[in-house]
């Protein structure tokens, strides 16, 4: 049976760094960071090259894919350990079908964010594009 896959998990982590980051700090690493080696020496020349429909989408995905992240996180400590395989296959799903509804594959997404996180110009972009907090 599936697992949470390492595509969503590292998506929804970024998301979550995306949205709940102030500004301010945003450049400061946080302690649960991934470590620098894991940024690509040419990022800064591809964020240039994100299409501005691309980063609407990803920023509408990010807010999507959050509210899930939530959703399903709150069933998950409230679930049964023999529901809770069945919750995270749901969450992959409808985590993958936020992404794809916008346009963009879970690939392509996470390659965005991936992006966002090692340059804080596209991250600026994506969260310019956020929906204002309630």
């Amino acid at each position: 049976m599936k697992r949470v896959s390492p595509i969503h998990a590292a998506a929804v982590l970024v998301a979550g760094t995306l949205l709940y980051v102030p500004a301010a700090s945003a450049q400061a690493p946080s302690p649960q960071a991934e470590p620098p080696q894991a940024q690509a020496p040419n990022t800064p020349n591809q964020s240039a090259d994100i299409p501005d429909k691309k980063l609407d989408a990803t920023a509408v995905a990010v807010q999507r894919v959050a509210n899930l992240r939530q959703d399903f996180q709150n069933r998950l400590e409230t679930a049964s350990p023999s529901d809770r395989e069945r919750i995270a296959d749901e969450a992959n799903s409808a985590m993958a079908k936020a992404v794809t509804d916008q346009g963009l594959s879970v690939e392509e997404y996470t390659a965005i964010l991936q992006m966002a996180q090692a340059d804080p110009a596209v991250r600026e972009k994506i969260r310019k594009r956020l929906p204002a907090s309630k």
